[in-house]
C-alpha cells in the first residue's frame, strides 16, 4: 500500500463524516432510495468515510399506518438490497433509516452498510408517544434487543442495541469506532450513545426525523453540543427535510456535526432539495482528550459493571491515499477566538480571572502595596492594568502601586516615554531607576569586556541587566512591604524567553503566567475600547500594541527583535497549544499549522488586527519554527519547574508545575525532532486548493 499523503486529513488521525438530508416522497422507497444513492455517490466523490441519513428515510417518517403495510415493508427490503449492491464500489459506510419486522414486531431501525454487506441493524429504544408522535402505535422498543439477528435486504445480520462498528485500518491511527442511536434516544436523560462512547465509540450518529417548530433548532443544537462534550466524542445528527408529509407538521432538514461541544458544520435549513454537509472529525483529538480525563476511565469501569457488553462489528476501511483539502475550521490563534462576540467575552473573563487572583493574594498576605517594573511593552502594560483593577477592587488607592521604569544600555526613548505616560495615566506612584551604573559595576566585577569599552553583547551582558531589574524590584518590595507583580507571559515561559531566578522568570505573583502573547494584545485592545479610559490613554494602549516586541537589552541602530530569535509568536502559540493541550505529534501540528496559516485569505481573523499583521507562513517556515519551539521547549523546562504562583486563564492550560504541565527538566526532545523530520520540505502547488 502506498504511503498516505501528508496533505490529507486521513494521514493525521481524522475521519471525514457526512450528514445527509435527501429529498423524499412519503411511502415511496424507490424514489427515496434513488435520492439516497445520489447522496452516497456525492459522498464518494468527496472522500467521505461515514454518511448518516435521516430516521426512516427509506420509507419516510410521517406515513402513519402505512408503516404496517406488507407492500411497503417489502419495498424497503428491496431498497436495502439496492443500497447494499451500490455500496460495493463506493467508499462511504452509510447508515440509513428503515422500518424492519422481526418476530411479529416492527422496529424503527438504523441499518449500517459498507462494501456490499449489511454490518448490523440498531433498533430505536425510546419511542415518543406524546404531542404529535404516536410511534408505539406501530413500533416496538428495542430496549430488550441484545445479541439477536434480523433479516434485512435478503441477509441475516446482527441486530440489537448492543452494536458498535469498528473501522479496521492498516494503521492504528486510522481506525475509528462509531455508535448509532435514533432520534428520541438522545432526548432522554440517559442516551444510549453515552454507553456507546464509554464502550469506545469516538463518533456518535443520530438518525432523526424531528419536525420543526419555532425555537426547536436551538434545542437540537444544545443537545448535540452537550452530548458530544459530555461523551468526549463527535456527534453527527441528520433530520428529515423536503418531501416529508406536511399534513400536520413541517420539516427543516437540519443536520449538523459537533466535536467535543463545538460545531464543525451544519446544513442550511428549509432547502428545497437534497443536502449534504461534512467535516473532518479529529479522532486523535478525541482520544487525547479521553486519555487526559481520568473520570472517563472511571465511568467506563462502571459501564462494564452495570451493562450488557457491546458486540463490535469490524469492517474494512481504506481511506484515499492522495492529497485532500481539510474540511474543518481552524483557528489561527487557538487562544484568541476569531468571533468578535466570543473574543469580547473571553477578554472580559480573562481580566476578571487575573484581577481576582491578584486581589485574593493581597488579601491573603495582608499586604496592600504592589511593585511592578514598567517597560512600555505588552506584558508590563497588561500586568499594570490588572494591578490597577485589583487595588480598585480592594478599595485601595492606586498610589499603592509602585511602578518603576529601569532603562538599560539599549532602552529607547520611545519605549521609556510610553512607560512614563502609562504610569501617569494609571495614577500610580511612578519612579525611574537607571540601572546602567550598577550594571557597569557588575560587569566590571565580572571582568566582562564591555566594562573596558569593548562592544561585547553576549548573554551575560543581557542577563546582568535583566537580573538587576528583578533584583531592584524585590528589594523595593522589601523596603515598601509590597508584592512584586510578575509580567512574563505564557508564551515566554514555553520558549524559555525569560531570565531564570533573579530575572523576569521570578516574582511574588505572576498575573500573566497563564496568558499567551497573542492574547495579551487583545486584552489591551479590549481595555482601550472599553470606554473606561480617556481618549489619550486608549490611544497610548493601541500604540503599545502596535510596537515591535523587543527585550531592549542589546544596543544598536535596529531594535532587537524577539521574534527574529524565538519565532513568530503567532506560530509558537499555535504550536504550544497543540503540543500541551492535545499532545499531538509534531507532524500533525505542522499539518494543522499549514492549513491554518499558509493562505492569509482563508479563514477568519480576530478583530483588531491590521492588514500588515495578517501574515502567511509556508511549510518550510512552519517546520523551521516548530523545530525551534521543540528545542527551546524541552531545554527550558527547568525554568517552568520553579514558577511563582499565578492564575490559570484558559482551557489551553498553563505551564505551572503544580497544575497543567509536569515533565522532567532533562527530558530528551529526540523523539519529537525525529518525528518532525518526516514532514515534507515543501507543499505541492495543488495542495490545499
Amino acid at each position: 500500500m502506498a504511503e498516505r499523503s501528508f496533505f490529507s486529513p486521513y494521514a493525521h488521525d481524522m475521519v471525514r463524516v457526512g450528514v445527509c438530508v435527501p429529498r423524499i416522497e412519503p411511502a415511496d422507497p424507490v424514489f427515496n432510495t434513488d435520492r439516497t444513492l445520489e447522496l452516497m455517490r456525492r459522498g464518494h466523490e468527496q472522500s467521505i468515510a461515514l454518511l448518516a441519513f435521516p430516521e426512516l428515510g427509506l420509507s419516510a417518517y410521517a406515513i402513519d399506518d402505512l408503516l404496517l403495510q406488507d407492500a411497503l415493508l417489502e419495498a424497503v427490503h428491496q431498497a436495502l438490497a439496492r443500497i447494499v449492491e451500490a455500496s460495493r464500489s463506493l467508499f462511504p459506510t452509510v447508515v440509513v433509516g428503515a422500518p424492519l419486522a422481526d418476530g411479529g414486531r416492527l422496529y424503527n431501525c438504523a441499518v449500517v452498510i459498507a462494501k456490499g454487506r449489511i454490518l448490523g441493524v440498531v433498533p430505536k429504544i425510546y419511542l415518543p408517544n406524546y404531542r404529535e408522535f404516536y410511534e408505539r402505535r406501530w413500533f416496538t422498543s428495542g430496549a430488550e434487543v441484545y445479541g439477536r439477528e434480523i433479516e434485512a435486504g435478503g441477509h441475516i445480520v446482527p441486530f440489537g442495541r448492543d452494536l458498535l462498528f469498528k473501522a479496521a485500518s492498516p494503521t492504528t491511527s486510522g481506525a475509528f469506532t462509531f455508535h448509532v442511536e435514533i432520534c428520541e434516544d438522545f432526548w432522554v436523560a440517559a442516551p444510549p450513545s453515552t454507553l456507546g462512547a464509554l464502550a469506545g465509540a469516538e463518533v456518535l450518529l443520530n438518525l432523526s426525523a424531528s419536525n420543526v417548530v419555532v425555537g426547536k433548532v436551538d434545542d437540537r443544537r444544545m443537545l448535540c453540543a452537550s452530548q458530544s462534550f459530555r461523551a468526549t466524542a463527535a456527534y453527527a445528527y441528520s433530520a428529515s427535510g423536503p418531501g416529508e408529509s406536511t399534513t400536520d407538521l413541517a420539516w427543516d432538514g437540519h443536520a449538523a456535526i459537533y466535536e467535543i461541544g463545538g460545531l464543525l458544520t451544519e446544513t442550511k435549513r428549509f432547502m428545497p432539495d437534497s443536502t449534504l454537509c461534512y467535516a473532518d472529525v479529529d479522532i486523535g483529538r478525541i482520544r487525547q482528550e479521553r486519555l487526559r480525563t481520568g473520570s472517563i476511565a472511571d465511568a467506563q469501569v462502571e459501564h462494564v459493571r452495570r451493562n450488557e457488553p457491546f458486540r463490535t462489528i469490524p469492517f474494512d476501511y481504506h481511506p484515499p491515499e492522495g492529497a485532500l483539502e481539510l474540511a474543518r475550521k481552524l483557528e489561527r490563534f487557538p487562544y484568541v477566538p476569531s468571533d468578535p462576540a466570543k473574543l469580547q467575552e473571553n477578554c472580559w473573563e480573562a481580566y476578571h480571572i487575573q484581577v481576582q487572583g491578584l486581589a485574593e493574594r493581597l488579601k491573603a498576605t495582608g499586604i496592600s502595596r504592589l511593585v511592578i517594573g514598567v517597560s512600555g511593552g505588552l506584558d508590563s502594560t497588561q500586568a499594570l492594568i490588572v494591578a490597577a483593577k485589583a487595588v480598585d477592587a480592594l478599595n485601595l488607592p492606586r498610589t499603592n502601586i509602585l511602578g518603576f521604569t529601569m532603562p538599560g544600555f539599549a532602552t529607547g526613548e520611545t519605549s521609556k516615554g510610553r512607560a512614563w505616560r502609562l504610569m501617569q495615566a494609571m495614577g500610580i506612584t511612578a519612579a525611574e531607576i537607571d540601572i546602567k551604573p550598577a550594571a557597569l559595576q557588575f560587569l566590571a566585577d565580572l571582568g566582562h569586556p564591555f566594562a573596558e569599552g569593548e562592544p561585547v553583547h553576549d548573554v551575560t551582558f543581557e542577563n546582568v541587566q535583566a537580573g538587576l531589574r528583578t533584583d531592584y524590584l524585590f528589594r523595593l518590595a522589601n523596603q515598601n512591604r509590597a508584592l512584586v507583580v510578575g509580567t512574563g507571559d505564557l508564551s515566554e515561559l514555553a520558549l524559555g524567553w525569560c531570565t531564570y531566578g533573579v530575572g523576569d522568570q521570578m516574582s511574588h505573583y505572576n498575573v500573566n503566567g497563564g496568558v499567551s502573547k497573542t492574547l495579551i494584545q487583545h486584552l489591551i485592545r479590549y481595555v482601550a475600547g472599553s470606554g473606561e479610559l480617556d481618549a489619550d490613554t486608549s490611544d497610548l494602549l493601541l500604540e503599545i500594541v502596535g510596537a515591535e516586541i523587543s527585550p531592549e537589552l542589546v544596543p544598536g541602530e535596529a531594535a532587537q527583535s524577539t521574534e527574529a530569535v524565538v519565532g513568530p509568536y503567532a506560530l509558537q502559540d499555535f504550536n504550544l497549544y497543540q503540543l500541551t493541550r492535545y499532545g499531538f505529534r509534531p507532524s500533525k501540528i505542522a499539518y494543522l499549522a499549514w492549513n491554518a496559516w499558509h493562505d492569509r485569505a482563508k479563514g477568519a481573523w480576530p478583530p483588531g488586527l491590521t492588514e500588515e499583521a495578517k501574515h502567511a507562513y509556508d511549510l518550510p517556515e512552519i517546520k523551521r519554527w516548530l523545530e525551534v519551539f521543540l528545542r527551546r521547549f524541552f531545554a527550558n523546562q527547568f525554568k517552568r519547574s520553579a514558577l511563582p504562583n499565578g492564575p490559570k486563564i484558559s482551557s489551553g492550560g498553563s505551564l505551572s508545575p503544580r497544575g497543567d504541565w509536569r515533565m522532567p527538566s532533562d527530558a530528551s526532545a529526540r523523539v519529537w525532532l525525529d518525528e518532525l523530520a518526516t514532514v515534507p520540505e515543501q507543499a505541492p502547488a495543488a495542495a490545499g486548493r
